[in-house]
């Protein structure tokens, strides 16, 4: 299992949205270490709960500094953030209902959609907020 790991790719320019998106990558490699390591689903539940719950957090602050500065690609900013956590909440219902979950799709889509999200949707965001003096 490889982890997610801060680059370069990773910082956006905007310390908030950069230490939230360390603290969602850091949320994201426990889930999935839980996972390989057999956790039992009332633990991974409440991992995916957290990783959920903070996963709304960062992205109505996100969606409200974008929001807030006239960011031009905002309506489909937030519409990737609502597919996620779709996705997300239909996890945790498998999860919780205790039905057949195939934890290693959620493995390999979570991290592939987390670094191309925020190395291709976020990006352009941190350039933008930055010539408007937001840092």
């Amino acid at each position: 299992m490889t982890l997610l790991t801060w680059s370069h790719e990773c910082i956006i320019g905007v310390q908030a949205m950069d230490d939230q998106h360390g603290i969602l990558m850091d949320t994201l490699n426990e889930l999935r270490r839980m996972i390989v390591r057999g956790s039992d689903r009332r633990q991974v539940s409440l991992q995916l709960e957290r990783l959920i719950e903070f996963t709304q957090m960062h992205f109505q602050s996100e969606e409200q500094l974008l929001e807030q500065h006239r960011f031009p690609g905002t309506a489909e900013h937030r519409d990737s953030h609502h597919a996620l956590l779709s996705r997300l909440y239909s996890a945790l219902e498998h999860v919780n209902r205790e039905e057949p979950i195939h934890f290693s799709s959620v493995l390999e889509f979570l991290p592939s959609w987390y670094q191309e999200h925020v190395e291709q949707v976020d990006q352009p965001y941190g350039q933008w907020l930055n010539e408007r003096g937001v840092y």
